[in-house]
């Protein structure tokens, strides 16, 4: 038997140093807007980008991640438009978000865009640009079809794994 001091030593501790945790669960939204421009054409496949959480993440009404929190994200595909496939195609997604110096690996789904080639204006846009960057966003595609999303771009990725977040 644990003398009944240790226990309550231990609990005391586990109370101090083991903070609060709260989990985002799956299909939650991150909206974040771009620190600088990304595109099809300018950007490299596997390289990465800088942005900032532009809406607080909330669970049961308390914010977990807070607007202004920093985010970091991997260019998964940066085609730039082929004259042999005429397409451009850019892939995006969330990687880390870091709160009050703590970063969390974080999976979501991706940010598609998708830019048809030889003369058709179609764009095949699977998640959404909201706020400043819908605009430009949505025609941001210069003469020659490439894809480019401007700085202060907003994009949302949806967390497709849970992420346990210290309070």
């Amino acid at each position: 038997m644990k003398p009944a001091g240790e226990n309550a030593e231990a609990s005391a501790t586990s109370h101090i140093f083991g903070s609060k945790q709260v989990t985002l669960p799956p299909g939650t939204a991150v909206t974040v807007r771009l620190a600088s421009a990304v595109g099809s054409k300018l950007s490299a496949s596997g390289g990465h980008f800088s942005a900032i959480v532009v809406r607080p993440v909330e669970v049961n009404g308390k914010v977990v991640v807070p607007a202004g929190a920093e985010a970091l994200g991997r260019i998964v595909e940066a085609v730039p438009q082929d004259r042999l496939k005429g397409a451009a195609e850019l892939r995006l997604v969330l990687e880390t978000v870091t709160l009050n110096n703590d970063s969390y690996d974080v999976q979501t789904s991706s940010v598609n865009r998708y830019q048809q080639g030889k003369g058709k204006r179609t764009a095949t846009f699977v998640a959404a640009a909201l706020g400043g960057g819908a605009g430009t966003a949505g025609a941001a595609y210069t003469a020659n079809k490439e894809i480019v999303l401007p700085a202060e771009s907003a994009l949302i990725f949806t967390l497709t794994e849970p992420v346990t977040i210290k309070m």
